[in-house]
């Protein structure tokens, strides 16, 4: 009720009031019993926690077994410095103490207290006397023209674009613990013009997901200016590959990996896979399920529950099958193989009255050759579950960093990931391998361009 119908009540001749005001109470009352003894605080959608049937008591108790020994920090390889703590009086009574009678040995690791490491480089000239110039040697611990160095670069980098921190936590970072003072517009510019450097080692890894056998993809949204874009993942066990894009349509795909893909790709049911040539795909079985699972809520018809009963049980003998693929002779596993097939078939020819079974029916005819994908090649999986995994920092970072504000800085944080990830995967340091990289980059390319002014 507003104010003005409020008042418009109280304008009313006196019995007319008390009318309006009883059945305003009455359609309240009644509202109440509706909702049931909710309570005051408690969201209208959401039952009270002390409604709540209790839930499923724990199958097993945290922690590890009895009789299994502890678990601790190891004792460290490298001691850097000793120290001995005696006492001459008791700390209790304050009595003067003699000898020891014995010890023990604690180690305590820590971070010293750090200042930034400034260098003056004296860069010396030469005259060459073929080029006709003066030549001088390269510095590779920074950027050309730059005075913050690469490690501070890629380790802050590494902070915002992989562990999602904000560029201004990383201010605040840098000044409180090494007294680092820098800008973050300096910071972020300073970013992009690393990304620039590091963009071949990027390029490097789109071409090599382009000729591996088994490839996982997936994608999710993502928001440039405010404006919905799309990130891209293309994923093997050793290599990422982060596209941020416009468009979340095959043209993306076939631009990452070409015409006609010679691998199996692994990947969910949407239509922008359709249109890319591979080897061989392989469709999501957990997406299937998940649509059983969202289907069982709202339909309850006898003809969903005997389908969706036949394709669950049909997936998880699949999966089973593969699982048993070396211990079986390839006779029975084939066997078993083109049984899985005949009963695919038998239940695309069943009845379609049910329009959720007639849905998943035709999304099967579409894909019937890209279900069982895996039990034809090794090193496949049923599910897609690598690719999900590699975009799922990103989504969780996506909220702190509010994505990017520029075309520039989308392709800067897709570098970032696809360098920071791909060394993870591969089990090395992140921060160690980027900035080997890039002083690599930085040798290489002043090398070129050396050798390109020398035959000019």
């Amino acid at each position: 009720m507003t104010r003005d119908e409020a008042a418009a009540i109280v304008d009313l001749p006196r019995q007319q009031a008390i009318d309006a005001i009883l059945a305003i109470a009455e359609k309240a009352e009644k509202f109440d019993q509706l909702r049931g003894d909710l309570s005051p605080t408690c969201p209208s959608g959401m039952t009270p926690p002390y409604l709540k049937e209790p839930g499923k008591k724990r199958r097993k108790k945290p922690g590890q077994k009895k009789g299994h020994s502890g678990v601790g920090r190891k004792r460290p390889e490298k001691v850097d410095h000793y120290k001995e703590h005696i006492l001459d009086f008791c700390p209790q009574c304050q009595k003067r103490l003699r000898k020891p009678i014995k010890s023990h040995q604690r180690y305590t690791m820590d971070i010293p207290p750090v200042e930034p490491d400034v260098t003056e480089h004296t860069v010396y000239g030469y005259w060459c006397s073929n080029c006709k110039k003066t030549v001088y040697p390269k510095v590779s611990d920074a950027l050309p023209n730059a005075t913050l160095g690469l490690r501070v670069l890629i380790m802050t980098a590494w902070l915002h674009y992989w562990v999602g921190m904000s560029v201004r936590n990383i201010v605040k970072l840098l000044v409180t613990f090494w007294t680092f003072d820098v800008s973050p517009g300096g910071l972020t510019q300073a970013w992009k013009n690393l990304a620039a450097t590091l963009k071949p080692i990027y390029n490097d890894i789109g071409e090599k997901i382009q000729n591996t056998a088994v490839l996982n993809a997936d994608e999710t949204g993502w928001r440039i200016s405010g404006i919905t874009h799309w990130l891209w993942c293309f994923a093997t066990d050793k290599l990422c590959y982060f596209v941020i894009d416009k468009s979340r349509g095959s043209p993306v795909i076939k631009r990452v990996l070409g015409k006609l893909f010679e691998g199996v790709l692994i990947c969910d049911f949407w239509g922008a896979y359709n249109k890319i040539n591979t080897l061989a795909k392989q469709r999501c079985f957990y997406h299937l399920l998940t649509e059983l699972g969202k289907v069982d809520k709202s339909n309850k018809s006898a003809t969903w529950q005997t389908f969706r009963k036949k394709l669950g049980r049909m997936l998880m003998d699949a999966v089973r099958l593969s699982s048993r693929k070396t211990d079986l002779t390839p006779a029975i596993f084939n066997r078993r193989k083109v049984r899985l097939y005949n009963r695919l078939d038998q239940l695309i020819n069943s009845s379609r009255k049910d329009k959720d079974v007639n849905r998943l029916i035709k999304r099967l005819i579409r894909h019937r050759n890209e279900l069982f994908t895996f039990l034809e090649y090794n090193g496949v999986s049923p599910y897609n579950n690598h690719a999900e995994q590699q975009i799922r920092k990103p989504v969780v970072t996506r909220k702190i960093s509010q994505q990017n504000r520029s075309d520039r800085g989308a392709e800067a944080h897709a570098i970032f990931m696809s360098l920071f990830r791909s060394a993870e995967l591969q089990g090395l340091n992140p921060v160690h391998k980027v900035l080997a990289d890039a002083k690599t980059v930085i040798r290489k390319t002043q090398t070129e361009n050396s050798t390109f002014k020398l035959a000019a």
